[in-house]
């Protein structure tokens, strides 16, 4: 009898335990999309920020073309960490130079 109400709540752990992995499993993984900025125009990443959230843009670097520099942007700062906002920042497109977006940047840095 005493074996029995042992494994009671050790039965019970495991369906709780086998409950929430079914639960984590099953929600969204939360990929963050990537473009190659420069194969987009400017309204288009614009538009693919907004409607994303929070994207990876990669480009060349201005300094070394051979590079390529790549950053994760947001839409605005409830897209950031904890302490972060989203500051202006640019990066090149198809039709422009300089791209107004966003990049979350700690509190503390200086804008």
């Amino acid at each position: 009898m005493r074996v029995l109400m042992r494994k009671g709540p050790v039965i019970v752990r495991k369906v709780v335990l086998l409950t929430l992995l079914g639960v984590a499993t099953s929600l969204p993984a939360n990929a963050i999309s990537r473009y190659d900025a420069t194969s987009h125009d400017c309204i288009r990443i614009q538009t693919i920020l907004r409607s994303e959230g929070a994207i990876v843009l990669r480009y060349p670097s201005p300094r070394d073309s051979k590079l390529t520099l790549y950053e994760t942007y947001a839409s605005d700062s409830g897209q950031c960490e904890y302490g972060q906002f989203a500051k202006p920042s640019w990066v090149p497109s198809q039709d422009k130079k300089r791209c107004r977006v966003r990049v979350c940047a700690d509190q503390s840095s200086d804008y």
